[in-house]
Formats: C-alpha cells, structure tokens, sequence
C-alpha cells in the first residue's frame, strides 16, 4: 500500500485558535463557549477523513510579560482556557471515527488519575483516544497548582519517564479478556487476569489494582511534542504521534526527520510505528489571488502584544524586562527554563549568537503563520507532497486562523486534491484510532523495552 498522509487538527478550549489574533477575524465564530462549536469543529474533520483532533492545553493564562494579565484579557491571548477532556468528549458524542486528542501535564497531576481519566475516555469513544503528554512549561501554571517555581527542565522529563511507566502499567492491568459477565456462573472477570502494579519509585508510589478495563484498541494512543535535547529522547522513547513545530525550511525538516527516525530505532522501537507530523498553517482558497487576499488579513489582525506574551509563557521569561533591540546575555538564554526548543530555533534559524527581543519575535514567527502554505488546493496540496515525500514528515498537524473556516476550506479545497494523488485515504480503515493510524493493538507489556 502506497505511504499516506497522516492528518491532524490541532485544538484548543480557548477563546482563540494557537493563532491567538484568530478570535479579531471577520469570519470566526464566537460562541467557542458553546457544546455547538466544538461539535460543528468534530464533523467537519471527521468529513474530511482527518485521523485525529487534539487539544493543546495550558494550566494558566499567559502572564508572565510584564507580571500580569491584564494585557492578556485585554487582547484576548488565550485568556480563557477550559478544560480540554470535557471538551472532547462533547466532540466524541458528535463524531464516530474522528480520533480525539487531549493534553495532560505529568507535572501537576498523578499518574493514576491521568490512567483511568483517559481509559475512560477511551472506552467512552469506542477506542479513539489520545493522550497528549507534556511536562508544562512556565511558573504561572506553578503557582495555580500549588507550587512557588516550576521544576527545571531535564527534572521534569525524569519525573515525566517515571509517569509513563506508571500510567502505561495500570494501563497493562486488566488482561483483554479478564472480563465474561457470565451471569449463570456469577463470574463477572477472571482475578488472576486483573493485576496489581505495586509501583515504588523515585517520584511515584502507586499500588493499584487499576480500575478500568482495556478498550477496543488496547489503551489510548501517546502523543508527544518534546523538542528539546531531553525532550527528543522522552518522544523517542514513548510517542506514537509526535508533534514537531513546523520547520524553517525544507532542508531543516529533512535533517531534523532523519534525526528522529534514527533516535526511536536507538530505543530499540520501530521507526515505521511513530507518525512524525509538524505544524502546518494553510491559507486556500478557489484561487491563488483570493488565498494571498486571505492571508494579507492575517497579517493586519497580528499585534506585537500577541508574540510578546506569547514568547514570555513558553520560554517562562519576562520579555517586557529587555528592550526591542538589547541582545539575551550568554547567562539568559542558557537560564531558559520553559520550552528550549523555540530558543534552540531562533538561534539556528536566525543565525545569531546573541539574538535581541525583535530577533525572537521574527525568528520565532509567535503570534503568526509560521511558513504557512498559501494558494489554491493545488497550491497547498503540491507544497504538502514535497515536504511528504522528500520526507520531512509523515503527516501534518493543521492549525487555523479562523474557526471554522480554516478547516472547511481545507476539506473543501485540499483533501479532495491529497486523495486523487494517492496521498491520502478516501474513508477510515476501521473504528478505532490505532487502526486507522495503523497502529498494532498493544499487548501487555510492549512498552518495556
């Protein structure tokens, strides 16, 4: 079978898209309080054969330029931020095949409340669930759960292992068929096939017997986006989806792809069995002109405020601290405890050892379409087949710049193109995420390598 295009829609329970100049434009929706939108959102991809939905979350409002919210409420940068599985599940109840997504931190919560929340929703969806792994990234989200600082950055992939072999654990505990509901018998399951995990570790105690039973397919799918050193060798080590931010360019993806097929064989994992997908913005439409129109909107809705803000919650610096043009110090940016990745970018997209405020604020593309694809569905569809098979990537996760437009005119424009190239399925494999991306139904204990 010809190699196909992995699809994801990228997701927030915000008053915005991760675009956050999205809710300013003419032709977004502004009920994204509402059951409605997200149902509306959930058959649109499902229509459009998309794999999966995800939630990207945070655990506070950006706050930390400047050392206060109001900028944040006032031009609306994510400033409301629901929680995401109850968001997905009104999605679940809207759509059969659509694989559905969210994020959970392994720094704020317990492995078995983050093992049983999803294996529900995983049963709950028929085996279409997700579960997007992150370790948070600022103090801001720190001081709304309980904590002064947030943890440095290597300690919290440590901690971050040490969950995953907690929750995939109780995940292992109920074998597929402990349970007959054998009436005549009164045998409900089988004892011997429902195990205790007894774990004793270095951040995590947790004694089980676990409470919920596999689902259709196993237990849900990992995704994981760490980009970072560290967090490379925690998404080689355990994602199945992995999110990569979009590259700078088409050579960097075909490095930074080849990089990260070589490090998940090194763990002794399949290569073929993790679907590397970046971040993709499109902007289509019937024509290349009307497309560019579309996009020069984009352009005038974007404030400096946004990219400001935005920089200062991922690499958990004050950005309003330094001037527009003043160089980060050696100590600075080596100090950087949020996300390293978007530093590490900058600094090899831009070439410059010490880069200024606005060099971050360009070199990052924050607040705007990073590298987006602009044109007809001939356009975007010939620019996705590059990066496809050169290969970069074994999919794409698709952000928007407007709710719901960004993902109709995707569907309307794009996928129809994608499928009559071969590139893209025209319907589901099967009922349930793994099979549809492909994915083995895991058994017992695979995850121990």
């Amino acid at each position: 079978m010809m190699r196909q295009i992995v699809m994801v829609g990228f997701l927030q329970a915000q008053n915005c898209t991760n675009l956050v100049s999205s809710w300013r434009h003419p032709a977004s929706r502004t009920d994204s309080y509402s059951p409605d939108y997200y149902r509306h959102i959930g058959r649109v991809l499902e229509a459009g054969k998309f794999h999966l939905g995800f939630f990207d979350d945070r655990l506070a409002m950006p706050d930390r330029f400047g050392g206060d919210h109001a900028h944040t409420v006032q031009y609306g940068i994510r400033c409301v931020k629901m929680d995401p599985v109850a968001v997905l599940m009104t999605m679940g109840m809207a759509t059969e095949r659509l694989g559905l997504g969210a994020t959970c931190s392994t720094t704020y919560y317990e492995p078995f409340h983050v093992a049983r929340m999803f294996q529900t929703v995983d049963l709950m969806t028929n085996g279409r669930a997700a579960w997007n792994v992150v370790t948070s990234m600022n103090d801001g989200e720190a001081l709304n759960m309980g904590a002064d600082v947030h943890d440095n950055h290597d300690g919290r992939y440590d901690r971050a292992d040490e969950f995953m072999e907690v929750v995939l654990g109780h995940w292992d505990s109920w074998e597929d068929d402990a349970i007959v509901c054998d009436k005549a018998t009164g045998l409900y399951a089988h004892p011997e096939k429902v195990h205790r995990l007894d774990h004793r570790g270095t951040h995590f105690k947790s004694r089980g017997p676990f409470t919920v039973p596999r689902s259709p397919q196993g237990h849900p799918v990992v995704i994981q986006a760490g980009q970072s050193g560290r967090g490379k060798k925690f998404s080689a080590r355990w994602g199945e989806v992995v999110f990569v931010s979009t590259y700078h360019s088409l050579e960097a993806g075909v490095k930074s792809y080849a990089e990260a097929k070589a490090e998940i064989a090194a763990v002794g994992r399949d290569p073929a069995s993790v679907a590397i997908c970046p971040s993709l913005y499109t902007v289509v439409a019937e024509t290349r002109a009307e497309a560019e129109d579309k996009m020069a909107l984009n352009d005038r809705l974007y404030e400096e405020v946004d990219a400001l803000s935005l920089l200062s919650e991922a690499m958990n610096f004050d950005f309003a601290s330094k001037g527009l043009d003043e160089p980060f110090t050696d100590e600075e940016l080596a100090g950087i405890s949020g996300t390293q990745s978007m530093r590490d970018r900058v600094l090899e997209a831009s070439g410059i050892k010490n880069p200024t405020v606005r060099d971050f604020i360009q070199f990052s593309s924050r607040a705007r379409p990073r590298n987006p694809f602009v044109g007809s569905g001939k356009d975007v569809a010939d620019q996705m087949e590059e990066w496809f098979t050169a290969p970069c990537c074994d999919g794409f996760v698709l952000a928007a710049d407007n709710i719901p437009g960004s993902y109709e005119d995707f569907v309307k424009f794009v996928v129809p193109e994608l499928q009559r190239r071969g590139l893209y399925h025209k319907d589901y494999r099967g009922a349930t995420l793994r099979e549809n991306l492909g994915l083995p139904m895991p058994t017992r204990g695979d995850w121990k390598l």
